[in-house]
Formats: C-alpha cells, sequence, structure tokens
C-alpha cells in the first residue's frame, strides 16, 4: 500500500523552492520560458514565471507578496489571494516545495 504524502498548505511563513527535479529553462523556438519537470513540460505566464523565480527557498510568501506587489504597484492584498492560490495548486502538483 502506498502511503499518501500529507498536503503542504502554504502560510506566509513558508519559504517555497522549486525541488531539484523541477528547472526554468528558456526556449528560443516559442521564445518563452518554459518549468521542465519529469514528463512534463508547463508554460507559465509573466506573473506565475516572477513568482517562480522568487522561490528561493529563502525568501517567505510575505516577502514574495511585497516584491510583486511593489514591482507591479499593487497593493499586497490585491495580489495576496492570487500569489497563495499558484503557490498551493503548484505545491499540490509537486512543483513546488514549501
Amino acid at each position: 500500500m502506498m502511503a499518501l504524502r500529507e498536503k503542504a498548505i502554504v502560510s506566509l511563513r513558508s519559504a517555497p523552492s522549486l525541488p531539484k527535479h523541477v528547472r526554468i529553462q528558456y526556449d528560443p523556438v516559442r521564445q518563452a520560458f518554459a518549468v521542465l519537470s519529469p514528463e512534463k513540460v508547463f508554460w507559465p505566464n509573466e506573473i506565475s514565471l516572477d513568482i517562480l523565480r522568487r522561490c528561493d527557498g529563502q525568501s517567505t510568501v510575505d516577502s514574495i507578496i511585497a516584491g510583486l506587489a511593489a514591482d507591479y504597484d499593487a497593493g499586497p492584498e490585491d495580489v495576496a489571494a492570487d500569489v497563495i492560490a499558484f503557490l498551493q495548486e503548484w505545491s499540490d502538483k509537486l512543483l513546488v516545495k514549501l
């Protein structure tokens, strides 16, 4: 019987990172960045890519939200829900470690 992995939940104190099997790579043919994982390729939009690039294992979700809000001239409350939802979805797919 396979052991079930406990679902990681995003918190503002989480310091997300990309697992070893996930990397961001530029595709010159499509002129776009791809996120590569074993047997899967994802084509994130610019904002998703910006979130992923901040997943360095040091920055907390709270600081990622603050940085994005500053860069996009938005209030942290305006980006928080989207950032948390994105990180939760990618964590559930094992593409981001929390």
